[in-house]
């Protein structure tokens, strides 16, 4: 599956193998527009996660903010009931892995429609569009991480780039 060998690709890949940007010192004007402090080593628990009850399911987030490696973190888990999704696919800025953990239902990565059922991950790169969907018979509960890094400026959206040249 052409998918799956390029994930195998992805997960292979460093920043500076990739011709991204070369380790170094964090990027201090980054650090200081992180705001309060980060997460401490901490156990956290359903019944503190911030659950909310919506047309397609249930939304638990477990925890929003900054931690020692990233910003804009949110993590938590997400219930969709047969045959709906939380939206449409979508892109953000934020790098993110999906894992269903219950159920059964479909990935969209780019143009392209992938089976997903209990134990896979999905890893969405910035601003490349992805989505879940349930399309089973019974809840599909996929847990989430969509984070930007401390240190690495906030990557552009290559859509607006191409549209204002």
């Amino acid at each position: 599956m052409k998918f799956h060998a390029a994930m195998l690709g992805l997960a292979a890949c460093t920043l500076t193998a990739c011709g991204g940007p070369q380790a170094s010192e964090p990027d201090t004007e980054i650090l200081a527009a992180v705001d309060g402090p980060a997460l401490a080593t901490a156990v956290l628990t359903s019944e503190t996660a911030k659950s909310t009850e919506e047309e397609w399911g249930t939304f638990a987030e477990f925890f929003a903010g900054t931690t020692a490696g990233t910003r804009d973190l949110l993590s938590g888990t997400a219930t969709i009931k047969p045959g709906l999704e939380i939206h449409p696919p979508h892109r953000h800025a934020e790098e993110e892995f999906l894992m269903v953990l219950e159920g059964q239902g479909e990935w969209t990565v780019g143009e392209e429609v992938f089976t997903a059922n209990k134990g896979d991950m999905l890893y969405a790169a910035p601003w490349d569009l992805h989505g879940v969907k349930n399309t089973g018979d019974t809840p599909l509960t996929f847990v989430f991480w969509k984070w930007n890094s401390n240190g690495l400026p906030t990557p552009p959206d290559p859509l607006e780039a191409a549209g204002a040249e």
